[in-house]
């Protein structure tokens, strides 16, 4: 191996691997600097294994909400035994095989910017200075906050890695925070047989449309988990096995285990951003192209930079910087304007996210307040999602929710918000309409297939010429 690349990557998830494999589509080589295992976060301790743990409540909810079907339970072993399938028990030998398949390099340990183009590996046989004749992609993806309350540290929280890999069904647990890992962790355990208390400070899903939020509240009350919402942990205390959760108001919540799912921070204390002049700890601020303003050679990716925490979106991140770095190292012309080859323009306006929770939520796009502050002029669509008869004959008494956030002024479609059962799969062509700005007369010609649960267009568009006639 050599000690020399044209581009050095730090960080082996999703992200990183995508950045190393289309740099040298380019022409590129490439060696990807690794601590942990090959796969990264996404991979091992969140989005395979969480839903591996999902599918299988998923699955009998629906097959219940059917006429007809009888019987099904949930067998816990079976499902941590699935998960461990899916996560190859943790073991990365699969993604090395890989690498080295697609012509990238290896080299496991931390790696730290030392100097410009230079990163310093502390490997476990000593130190390795590689150097790179063109950039460095950062790609070391985030961590989970756990938040100063008194108490909480010493207690030995869950963060979603410990939640996702947990060996056992702790027979009660208590959730702190009302955001995406809160809710699908609080569907899991509930659906494994857990007592599960989730305690949000204001409501769920806070970002999103204020009805997904509510519609989750009332699906997971359903499964028997107890929702505190506008309610804030003062301290936590540890005795044996059992930990006790004092609430603000008072209260006080005993549960087996304790769950922390308040946010996620950029991994970038310890990677040598001092040498680029960047302050460690702190989000990396990048270009559209993924490059560090003031840089010619310094790039991040993924969760490292804040713009959007998600595997799918830094994926995509991902695909334009090694795309970009390859260009510049051949002098090549840069498509950089807005939607071009080589920038994540979407990052701003069009970012898919799905909450696997009871029920599923998908949006893309800004909602309909979101978009109001940018200064748009919008119309919002509802529709019963229960109506459509796609959905009625999904399941017997659907319940869903539909919204279309509408650019008045442009006629495009800007945000759309699904819940409901198994929505996550109609979600990408509200992604396209919203990517490729579809004009809404031409949205009339997408004709949906009936009966389907994509008829909700159909039913969007018509409310649509009614609230603007």
């Amino acid at each position: 191996m050599s000690d020399e690349y044209d581009l050095i990557v730090l960080g082996a998830g999703p992200v990183g691997e995508n950045v190393a494999d289309r740099a040298v589509q380019g022409g590129l080589t490439v060696v990807i600097v690794e601590s942990e295992l090959v796969g990264g976060e996404c991979s091992y301790w969140a989005c395979t294994p969480s839903k591996a743990l999902l599918r299988p409540m998923q699955a009998l909810r629906a097959a219940q909400h059917v006429r007809g079907v009888d019987g099904g339970t949930i067998t816990p072993a079976e499902v941590l035994a699935r998960r461990d399938d899916f996560v190859s028990n943790w073991s990365d030998d699969g993604q090395v095989t890989w690498l080295r398949d697609a012509g990238i390099d290896l080299v496991r340990g931390h790696g730290r910017l030392t100097a410009e183009r230079e990163v310093t590996v502390t490997t476990a046989d000593g130190e390795r200075v590689l150097r790179a004749r063109h950039a460095v992609a950062i790609a070391t993806g985030s961590d989970a906050v756990i938040p100063g309350i008194p108490g909480l540290a010493e207690a030995s929280p869950w963060t979603s890695r410990e939640a996702t890999g947990a060996d056992h069904v702790p027979e009660s647990l208590a959730v702190i925070g009302g955001g995406v890992v809160g809710v699908e962790m609080a569907t899991v355990y509930a659906g494994l047989g857990s007592a599960v208390t989730l305690i949000a400070r204001h409501g769920l899903l806070e970002r999103m449309e204020p009805f997904a939020g509510e519609r989750v509240v009332e699906g997971l009350r359903g499964l028997g988990v107890d929702v505190r919402l506008n309610s804030s942990t003062s301290s936590v205390r540890r005795e044996g096995d059992r930990v006790t959760l004092t609430l603000d108001g008072g209260d006080e919540i005993t549960a087996a285990e304790v769950l922390v799912a308040t946010g996620r921070r950029p991994r970038s204390a310890d990677i040598g951003l001092e040498v680029a002049g960047l302050e460690p700890g702190r989000s990396i601020e990048v270009d559209d192209t993924m490059r560090v303003p003031g840089s010619d050679w310094l790039y991040a990716v993924g969760d490292v930079n804040g713009r959007a925490l998600l595997t799918h979106q830094g994926k995509y991140q991902a695909r334009a910087a090694g795309d970009v770095i390859a260009a510049r190292s051949r002098g090549e012309v840069v498509a950089d304007g807005p939607w071009g080859r080589h920038v994540a323009t979407a990052d701003h306006a069009a970012v898919p996210q799905v909450v696997f929770s009871e029920p599923e939520v998908a949006s893309v796009g800004l909602t309909a307040d979101a978009a109001r502050e940018s200064g748009r002029e919008v119309e919002v669509v509802d529709y019963d999602l229960g109506w459509v008869s796609g959905a009625g004959l999904h399941a017997d008494g659907y319940q869903g929710q539909a919204r279309m956030v509408v650019d008045t002024e442009r006629e495009v479609v800007v945000g759309a918000t699904f819940v409901g059962a198994d929505v996550a799969e109609m979600l990408q062509a509200a992604t396209i309409a919203v990517a490729g700005e579809v004009p809404i007369s031409r949205l009339w010609h997408a004709v949906p297939a009936y009966p389907t649960m994509s008829e909700i267009w159909l039913r969007l568009l018509e409310e649509f010429g009614r609230q603007s006639a």
